[in-house]
């Protein structure tokens, strides 16, 4: 980058360019190989924490969901409509979907916790 002469290009520029690469390369290895133990822990903790509330996001959007479906399938079902249990197959089943895949993720992941 610094050999080719392009327009704009200074030799303050390829010297500032040159001690940034030199900068980044001791920091990577400046780092205690020892402390990378501690930052996957740390990292698992994190993960673990935002796993449980996706959980429980996860019960939460099957409850509004099953409410949402259960105002849908009344209407259809009030107004005569044919093909309401496809209908209230298809929410109920999105439903138990959801609760299902919460449950066997949080028992995959946390050994049923």
């Amino acid at each position: 980058m610094c050999r080719k002469k392009m327009k704009g290009n200074t030799p303050i520029k390829c010297a500032i360019f040159v001690s940034v690469i030199i900068l980044i390369a001791f920091s990577v290895y400046a780092q205690d190989p020892a402390d990378g133990g501690k930052g996957i822990d740390k990292a698992t903790e994190l993960v673990k924490g935002y796993f449980e509330k996706g959980i429980l996001l996860l019960y939460a959007v099957g409850a509004v969901l099953g409410l949402v479906g259960a105002v849908k399938v009344y209407s259809k079902w009030s107004s005569g409509d044919p093909d309401t249990s496809k209908s209230a197959a298809g929410w109920f089943g999105s439903c138990i979907f959801l609760v299902v895949v919460a449950t066997v993720l949080k028992s995959f992941f946390f050994g049923g916790a």
